[in-house]
């Protein structure tokens, strides 16, 4: 633990908050790449019907999200306001997690997607009521612009490892562990993965410390979301994050699909033990990591919104040089989705470092600490660009008449590539023109960061 009363950050804090969001990467991208396939393929759902679930349970999130942020901006225990549900929560998370996908064998579709329904929106509410605090422990680590951007880094770091290990290991561990049968060794996978995320999740809450005070009264809770709602940048950069997380989880939700009916990949390997979709997944984690240490170090020279602008262009053009690529052309897609995942993952370096300036120029400019609300964002942008992008590719299914296991028409097999490709490329656009309106400039953020140090330095 940091020493009481120091504003150092040091590696082993850094490093312990950071492990924290190898939980989120590897539920999500579990989520993003196997949650539709769990459903649609081996349970025989209809896509939309999942699609559907997956859009509607977003308006539970879009209620939930910002209630956990003003609940945990106006918690008072002795562990601080965030990291108490960094203690209590995983464990809740880690039963919500198997529970959805520990369905018992012989249930009818409606009683099936009943189950999909309840445990996935009981998931969705215990990762809400640690992700949220987890973000907003992100805004109070430290008074500086600079240490918090550094501690994203690593937090970006691990969320990325997440996808690298989901993508180089989940479907050989669903393979080996199912021996055959995919829908147990889908269920002993997560499992695993559940285990591991309860362990990083306390030693997040082990290892970091909340630094900057919290007031002893906040404004009204109507309040708080009145003024996050005029907030420009605030908006902006949610605008931004979820459509740029819709992108990528659209073609990850898409993937198995794209490579199993549209490549006549067998799953056989390509590379070592990978396959085809394992090297598609594990190429974009390992793209996201570059993208997050090239964000991180060019962001102390340039304006992050210019960056995140160039980001999506990078993504769009990487999505458009895919969709062109021979299907058998195995190493220049890798590298292509390579190029894709840097553009990713500069943008979520760039845009959690973004949301908690935001919550100190909201502090700044109206005198409210809300830092997780504000953060809330960035949880509900994952989530429902998850969402929204798992969505894609199932309604796009349904309506191009695509049939589990079974060849597909023409038609079924553009509609996986409108979904894995045409959507990813054009939802960037809109996000790359709401950036263009980001008005927070390194400027602007020095100013704040000086009058807020000078105002929490005045009662002492």
């Amino acid at each position: 633990m940091p020493e009481p009363g120091s504003n150092h950050v040091g590696t082993g804090e850094k490093l312990g908050y950071g492990i924290g969001d190898l939980s989120a990467g590897l539920i999500l991208n579990f989520f993003g790449f196997f949650l539709l396939f769990y459903f649609v393929d081996l349970g025989g759902l209809e896509p939309a019907a999942i699609g559907l679930m997956l859009l509607l349970t977003k308006l539970v999130d879009a209620f939930t999200d910002p209630m956990m942020g003003l609940v945990a901006d106006r918690t008072r225990t002795r562990w601080g306001r965030y990291r108490p549900y960094l203690l209590f929560g995983p464990v809740p998370l880690g039963i919500a997690l198997v529970l959805i996908f520990a369905a018992p064998d012989g249930l009818s579709d409606t009683w099936l997607l009943a189950w999909a329904y309840i445990t996935y929106t009981l998931c969705m509410l215990a990762f809400t009521a640690v992700n949220v605090p987890y973000g907003g422990l992100l805004g109070v680590i430290s008074p500086s612009s600079e240490v918090r951007a550094s501690v994203t880094a690593y937090r970006m770091f691990f969320s990325a490892l997440g996808g690298i290990l989901v993508g180089a290991l989940g479907t050989t561990l669903v393979r080996e562990l199912g021996g055959g049968h995919d829908a147990l060794g889908v269920l002993l996978t997560i499992s695993c993965i559940a285990a591991v995320s309860v362990f990083c999740l306390l030693v997040t809450f082990a290892t970091t410390k909340e630094r900057i005070p919290f007031a002893e009264t906040n404004g009204s809770l109507s309040g708080d979301v009145k003024v996050l709602l005029t907030t420009g940048p605030w908006i902006v950069v949610a605008i931004a994050a979820i459509l740029g997380v819709t992108a990528i989880a659209a073609r990850a939700g898409s993937a198995l699909f794209f490579f199993k009916y549209v490549v006549g990949d067998d799953g056989s390997p390509v590379f070592l033990f990978f396959d085809r979709p394992a090297l598609f997944l594990t190429a974009l984690a390992l793209g996201q990591i570059t993208g997050v240490i090239v964000g991180n170090i060019l962001q102390k020279s340039f304006e992050k919104s210019h960056l995140l602008i160039t980001a999506g262009g990078l993504k769009v053009a990487m999505i458009t040089l895919f969709y062109f690529l021979p299907l058998d052309a195995v190493w220049p897609q890798t590298i292509v989705q390579y190029l894709v995942g840097i553009g990713f993952g500069m943008l979520m370096v760039l845009s959690y470092s973004m949301f908690t300036d935001i919550a100190e120029f909201i502090d700044w400019k109206s005198g409210r600490q809300m830092t997780a609300l504000v953060i809330a964002a960035s949880v509900f942008a994952v989530k429902a660009g998850i969402a929204f992008g798992s969505a894609v590719p199932g309604f796009t299914l349904d309506l191009t008449d695509f049939v589990n296991g079974q060849e597909q028409t023409e038609t079924a097999l553009m509609g996986i590539q409108i979904a894995f490709a045409v959507v990813p490329a054009g939802v960037m656009i809109p996000a790359m023109i709401a950036l263009m309106f980001y008005s927070l400039n390194r400027r602007v953020i020095a100013e704040v960061e000086h009058d807020l140090s000078t105002r929490r330095a005045a009662p002492a």
